[in-house]
């Protein structure tokens, strides 16, 4: 037996569902963020590639990179 009680109140269930609808927020801007990177990820390619033509360097992983973003819309999706 425990001897102490756990304190923390459950949020009501408007708090919670206010929370995970606020999560959806917080993503949007990680994916604002996510598409810039992205960007400056290809301008750094191609400067690479041009300064090195004969090169078959992967400067960014755009493979694993875009293997998460299948995982995520997989994860968005309604199931069928």
């Amino acid at each position: 037996m425990y001897k102490y009680k756990l304190t923390e109140d459950s949020p009501s269930p408007e708090n919670f569902q206010q929370e995970r609808i606020d999560a959806f927020s917080i993503l949007e801007d990680k994916l604002q963020e996510i598409k810039k990177l992205l960007r400056q990820g290809k301008l750094a390619t191609i400067k690479y590639y041009r300064v090195n033509p004969q090169s078959y360097n992967v400067v960014k992983g755009t493979d694993l990179i875009g293997e998460y973003l299948k995982d995520i819309e997989t994860l968005l999706k309604e199931e069928e």
